[in-house]
């Protein structure tokens, strides 16, 4: 879900010591405080550690707030003034100790307010982030037109959490159709040309009839979006998008109509194995020119529970240590063969997800998307 930006403020690693939803922040420096004056009281005459009150409010900037630095630096202040007059004259600190624990806690709190600020600031792009995500990647409720389907999507860049891969499910009078894309390159021109590609795609599949016209208006748009992009002075001219586009006719539910922008092929997982469907003709989408037409539309049979399963290159390309290449079709058919119910989406894209982080442990080299989906039992009979 998407955190509301307004509640930014309100989060940061000051929030994270927190104790049945109460921070407690405040604790570490209060008893490196008590600390400090106990072990000065009971120290010998010739050594005095009341001075090392001034860690107290370094401490507090770190993991409370500027209120809460403010009342360590003041604490601070106050137990050095107590306990320096406590001893004899001749061995307290004196007054240079005394402008050190002040200046050092009028340092904590400003270093705490700029660490505040920009906890905030980069909190606040976080949710701009967030809702960028949920633009591009809409939810999709669970019976959306007529399939039961399950995705996930990570980012390899953790912090920004959108990239360029996209999938969508659109139902219409002809039809369900399901795109899943990887738009090459990262950052917000690979997401500007996934948003594009997502609305043209919401368009046409409603409301064209044919799948074929609708794999032409998606070439026909990278085309516009390139151009436009480099127009105005962005460096998109090499920009390609692999795509695979389904068709889910409503004449034929148990049939499944594909064209292949140059995307890793689908697998078909169900209880009795797994298969690939036939490698992409076509070129990625903005090569257009390049090829004699579009892809074609190849027409495939599902048998009742199997369920299709695709991926982009994070999956595809993910490493271990030896640099070996996850074994994608392997370790599917592997599960299915152990327990059939693995075929269906919302196990199999779990599956799928853990065991590419294990493969790579977490190391990610590219966006990552994992999306299932196969036709409703109620829809298939």
């Amino acid at each position: 879900m998407t955190t509301p930006t307004g509640a930014a403020a309100s989060r940061g690693p000051q929030s994270l010591l927190r104790v049945r939803g109460r921070s407690v922040g405040w604790v570490p420096p209060l008893l490196l405080l008590l600390t400090i004056a106990l072990l000065d009281w009971n120290s010998t005459s010739g050594f005095r550690m009341i001075s090392w009150v001034v860690l107290v409010p370094g401490i507090a900037a770190a993991i409370c707030g500027v209120w809460g630095t403010s009342v360590a630096a003041a604490l601070a202040v106050v137990t050095y003034e107590i306990e320096d007059h406590a001893w004899p004259h001749e061995l307290r600190t004196g007054v240079p100790d005394f402008i050190l624990v002040i200046a050092g806690g009028v340092l904590a709190v400003l270093a705490c307010a700029v660490r505040v600020r920009g906890e905030r600031r980069m909190l606040h792009m976080q949710d701009i982030a967030e809702t960028t995500r949920h633009t591009v990647l809409r939810p999709l409720p669970a019976d959306w037109g007529g399939l039961d389907h399950a995705a996930a999507y990570l980012a390899a860049d953790s912090v920004a959490r959108v990239g360029g891969d996209f999938y969508d499910i659109q139902p219409g009078p002809h039809g369900t159709r399901v795109l899943v894309g990887d738009v090459q390159g990262k950052g917000l021109g690979a997401v500007a040309a996934a948003s594009a590609l997502l609305g043209t795609f919401r368009e046409s599949a409603y409301h064209e009839p044919l799948l074929a016209t609708v794999a032409e208006r998606l070439e026909t748009r990278m085309l516009r979006h390139v151009r436009y992009r480099t127009s105005i002075g962005r460096d998109d001219g090499d920009r390609f998008t692999t795509a695979v586009l389904l068709g889910f006719p409503p004449t034929d539910p148990c049939c499944v109509e594909v064209v292949n922008f140059g995307h890793e092929p689908p697998l078909v997982v169900g209880p009795g194995g797994v298969r690939p469907l036939p490698p992409g003709e076509g070129l990625p989408l903005g090569f257009g020119p390049l090829a004699d037409g579009p892809p074609p539309v190849r027409r495939v049979r599902l048998a009742p529970g199997e369920t299709l399963l695709l991926v982009t290159d994070g999956v595809c390309e993910a490493r271990d240590g030896a640099g070996e290449f996850y074994p994608l079709r392997e370790k599917v058919a592997r599960a299915v063969a152990e327990d059939p119910r693995a075929a269906d989406p919302d196990r199999l894209v779990p599956l799928v997800r853990d065991g590419t982080l294990h493969h790579c442990r977490g190391r990610l080299a590219d966006d990552t998307t994992i999306f299932a989906v196969r036709p409703r039992p109620s829809v298939a009979h």
